[in-house]
């Protein structure tokens, strides 16, 4: 059985019947991302559960071989971005084990949102295109597609035409806007559409791209 990761909760005010699974980025921690929730401008009744899942702590390459939160090790820091797909694929197995949390919980899949910013995007895009359960949607900020060259042959056909928000900001020195474009160019060139947002700002989020985000999600759970 798959260990859970450690996750900060946000409940809702009422029943959950719906949940997103946001994933940050290197070096950070499940702490990141519950200030944005309140400015997504999700209705004050909504039902949705909010999970921000520990990434494990391992030795980054790039950074020196350092310990630090990361959902995979990156081995370099060029356009192409490689990665540790053994990494990549234990990080995708313990999300999934959350998605199966939520469903033994009581939400069904078609409403649980997979989200992520920079490496957690990746990992986000990673199970969210090979779940074999039909997903609400991908919410992808800062960032690119790890392990693509396997996405052809793994992809799920039941999330075939998943929503898809893709928000980056067009001076990102660390995902470089055009790493963000190439997963476009990917996920369209396979018959995905994709809600694409580019924002006037470098490695983080903005108000105006939570808003969008609110928007997206609020669109996709209802």
């Amino acid at each position: 059985m798959q260990e859970l990761l450690n996750c900060i909760e946000l409940e809702p005010p009422g029943t959950a019947d719906a949940s997103v699974i946001w994933m940050h980025g290197l070096g950070a921690d499940a702490s990141d991302f519950p200030p944005v929730v309140p400015m997504l401008g999700l209705p004050a009744d909504h039902g949705v559960r909010f999970v921000f899942p520990n990434a494990p702590r391992i030795p980054v390459t790039v950074n020196g071989g350092m310990v630090m939160p990361a959902w995979y090790d990156i081995l370099a820091l060029d356009f192409d971005r490689r990665v540790d797909e053994e990494g990549v694929r234990r990080s995708a197995a313990q999300v999934t084990a959350l998605i199966e949390r939520e469903r033994e919980r009581g939400v069904t899949a078609n409403r649980i949102v997979v989200a992520g910013f920079s490496q957690g995007g990746a990992i986000a895009y990673h199970v969210g295109l090979r779940h074999p359960e039909r997903l609400a949607g991908i919410l992808a900020l800062s960032t690119y597609i790890a392990c693509d060259g396997d996405l052809q042959n793994e992809r799920s056909t039941e999330n075939a035409d998943i929503p898809i928000f893709h928000g980056h900001g067009t001076m990102d020195p660390m995902v470089v806007l055009g790493m963000g474009v190439a997963a476009r160019e990917k996920l369209t060139g396979l018959g995905y559409e994709i809600e694409w947002h580019e924002y006037p700002m470098q490695h983080q989020v903005c108000a105006e791209e939570i808003e969008d985000a609110g928007r997206f999600l609020a669109s996709v759970l209802g």
